[in-house]
């Protein structure tokens, strides 16, 4: 059981490893070399220059200027001072409600942490229950817990009446962030500048057809169903093996770039490579023609696999980008249902270009059911047999319970220095490694998944990862380190007693949370801001690769906002402050000092590095109300069990009124605002319309959107478009190549049923 010195060295580590980092960045952004690594967005939008163009040549990579250095702080306030209008026209609508959700973690836990010191405190320090209690592992901060307060005792009234204030003010802040949330999303995309995604829609599982190709049985049937507002298509071709083709072919071309730069600075020794894996072993060769002989047969090698994808119709996948003359128009066909038949010509809004994760277009929509069934069952696997690592977690976590089981440990356990070094700090950054490659795992899944935009596969890996958190971080350490941390208790007691135990060690576990919530959260943010693997990465591109600015530029990695990691773990903090709020203050003024440092943070990045791959104009807001409230009902019923091994079952009426008054509470928010987040109103698509067709009477719209949902290894080149409709054509029949529906033989075969 970590002590309350545990805990103190363990917050001086942490707090020392996050002024070392943050000084550590504050010298190295002031440096001209480091200028593209820490404001790449600056660059980016074209409005920073390299202060290493002009001055004296030692000026052009070290910073000189001494005063600089006396304000290296200054980033603090400049990262808060832009309004958030101006926020979401640099970074857009996704970034600055992101930083919104830290913001929502202080307007909730702030008022919380006042009500519950100024309450529960001293209502659990003066219970002294646990002195009373033999061979229980207990310390110091969990006196301050509600383990303290007798079994039966009218004190816990007042845990009940503060979780009730608890859960309302909570309910309280989401119903007018949502509110918020959903009027800032109306407003942008009605003022949004024009985008492609506007007019276009995405059609899967076109059905096939004997008489026309997959792109003429579109155009057919979208001039007849859309006949006022169909404008044009794109046909999804399969070209996932000329995407890779064209990888490689960059990969090559970084080395052949590498050789050239390094035979130009020496040119009296050539550079040699060998053949085998990775250069590493095989014959040696001049590197030079090695890969410039391998870039030349690579590039006949794609040359010939574009040909193909282009000419062979088994390339072309029952599915198209279908753009629209209106806003209006895309708004009605995104969502109605096509067909009879509901299996077919689905349709739904297109991503933006951007968003469009390609790879998964090409897969076959029969496909995507199987695919969604085999990836839940890894994922409930996964999630469940990552529970032995936690345990091994917690067992480190608890020395005092292993000394119990163990006791020929106890004399290097003892040590005052490993055993506050080992319980305070060591669980937290042992817990976090193991959290390191889950979220790619599980990134992995959603893409065998089948999901077709990058901010789609961003969305259901955070609801994974968020589900892993919950079973695995928060319940998988409470049930494994309490089953360690008592072990003993358990061996030598009546069964009917282990409930109480239980009970009373859950509200102990705030000590570990506490100790992961200064690794995760004071000195983990901190890292974010330096950058260091970017910083390395970027000088060793630039020693290396770079030959030009535009190279330079090239080299940069802004890198982006990772919405599948980091919302999940911020929701980890929500369940924590929600859960413990009411059980052990304590831990409250850790969570509002992750907040308060992590806005800070992430509004410098935003600002000032990261470069969003996609706009999605909020849209995963429900998830993170929804996880929120996920998390205050757990709160409500762990409280409700808890009080229960407490002897205060009386209390069961009044608490489980809560968890059903929440659950209403989110449907209700769900009905009045989700919808916002879904659908686009008809309404403001015909305002935009309107106002687009007032100020710019002569917009080409078809030239606006012809190339706009092409694939990316097809754009700068020579590409076939699909044939459209002349827009001037009156005639209200529709070219088609389909023969007599009742000569044919589908038609005589229905023909003959009918009669028959």
């Amino acid at each position: 059981m970590a002590t309350l010195q545990d805990i103190s060295v363990a917050a001086t580590i942490n707090i020392l490893s996050a002024l070392a980092f943050l000084v550590a960045f504050a010298i190295l952004r002031l440096q001209p070399f480091n200028d593209r690594v820490y404001f790449p967005k600056w660059y980016l939008k074209g409005i920073r220059g390299s202060p290493r163009r002009s001055g004296a040549f030692v000026s052009k990579f070290v910073n000189l200027d001494y005063r600089t250095y006396l304000r290296f702080l200054n980033w603090m306030p400049v990262a808060l001072k832009m309004p958030e209008p101006e926020l979401i026209d640099h970074a857009g609508l996704d970034s600055a409600v992101f930083i919104r959700i830290y913001l929502l973690g202080l307007k909730i836990f702030v008022p919380l942490a006042v009500l519950a010191f100024a309450v529960l405190v001293p209502v659990n320090w003066t219970g002294k229950s646990l002195q009373n209690i033999k061979d229980l592992t207990f310390s110091d901060i969990d006196k301050l817990s509600i383990s303290n307060v007798p079994t039966g005792s009218n004190r816990f009234w007042a845990h009940i009446v503060m979780q009730y204030v608890f859960s309302f003010w909570t309910c309280y802040v989401l119903y007018k962030e949502y509110k918020i949330i959903a009027t800032m999303r109306l407003h942008f995309i009605a003022s949004e500048n024009r985008r492609p995604d506007q007019f276009t829609v995405i059609v899967r599982n076109v059905p096939p057809d004997p008489d026309e190709s997959v792109s003429e049985h579109i155009e057919h049937f979208f001039c007849v169903n859309h006949p006022d507002y169909y404008l044009t298509h794109r046909v999804v071709y399969n070209a996932n093996k000329l995407a890779k083709l064209v990888a490689e072919k960059k990969s090559l071309q970084n080395w052949l770039t590498y050789y050239q730069n390094k035979y130009e600075r020496n040119p009296e020794k050539k550079p040699t490579t060998k053949t085998g894996f990775c250069g590493l072993w095989g014959t040696k060769v001049d590197a030079v023609d090695h890969y410039a002989a391998k870039m030349e047969k690579l590039c006949e090698a794609e040359a010939a696999e574009r040909e193909r994808v282009i000419t062979d119709p088994k390339a072309i996948m029952p599915a198209a980008f279908v753009s629209f003359k209106t806003r209006w128009g895309a708004a009605v066909c995104a969502q109605t249902q096509q067909s009879r038949n509901p299996t077919i010509w689905l349709t739904e809004w297109a991503p933006e270009p951007r968003d469009i994760y390609w790879d998964n277009l090409a897969i076959p929509y029969v496909e995507l059911t199987i695919r969604r069934l085999l990836m839940a069952v890894a994922v409930f696997f996964l999630t469940f047999f990552f529970m032995i690592p936690i345990a091994f977690v917690q067992s480190i976590a608890n020395i005092d319970g292993i000394e119990k089981v163990l006791p020929f440990l106890k004399s290097l356990m003892e040590m005052n220095v490993i055993k506050s070094f080992i319980q305070g700090f060591l669980p937290g950054i042992a817990l976090k490694i193991f959290l390191i490659l889950l979220p790619t795992i599980l990134t992995i899944m959603s893409k065998i998944e089948g999901l077709i935009s990058l901010s789609s596969l961003e969305r259901r890996t955070a609801g994974r990862y968020y589900l892993f958190i919950l079973v695995n971080v928060f319940l998988g350490s409470i049930i494994t380190g309490t089953a360690f941390q008592q072990l003993h208790k358990f061996i030598n007691q009546s069964p009917t007693e282990i409930p109480k135990t239980v009970g009373v060690s859950i509200p102990m576990k705030a000590t570990f949370f506490i100790t992961y919530i200064m690794v995760d959260g004071w000195a983990g943010v901190a890292a974010e801001i330096l950058r260091l693997v970017p910083l390395i990465i970027f000088h060793l591109k630039n020693a290396f690769l770079v030959k030009t600015e535009q190279d330079r530029e090239q080299a940069m990695d802004p890198g982006c906002l990772n919405f599948s990691i980091s919302e999940p773990r911020i929701q980890l903090y929500f369940l924590l402050g929600l859960v413990y709020a009411a059980v052990t203050p304590i831990l409250l003024p850790f969570i509002i000092i992750f907040f308060s440092f992590a806005y800070m943070v992430f509004r410098h990045q935003i600002i000032n590095v990261y470069d969003q791959k996609y706009e999605s104009g909020a849209a995963f807001w429900p998830s993170v109300h929804q996880r929120v409230i996920i998390g205050l009902m757990i709160s409500q019923l762990l409280l409700m069990g808890l009080l229960n091994t407490k002897d205060f079952s009386k209390s069961t009426p009044f608490l489980i009124v809560l968890p059903v008054l929440t659950f209403w509470f989110h449907r209700f928010c769900n009905g009045r605002f989700e919808s916002a987040f879904v659908r686009f109103p008809l309404q403001e698509a015909m305002v935009k319309d309107t106002l687009e067709r007032a100020t710019e009477p002569n917009l080409n719209l078809k030239n606006y959107l012809q190339d706009a949902y092409i694939h990316p290894v097809f754009k700068g080149g020579e590409f076939e478009r699909p044939e459209v409709i002349d827009e001037e054509e009156n005639s209200p029949l529709v070219a088609t190549k389909r023969s007599s529906y009742i000569s044919s033989k589908h038609g005589s075969e229905l023909s003959s049923e009918i009669e028959g």
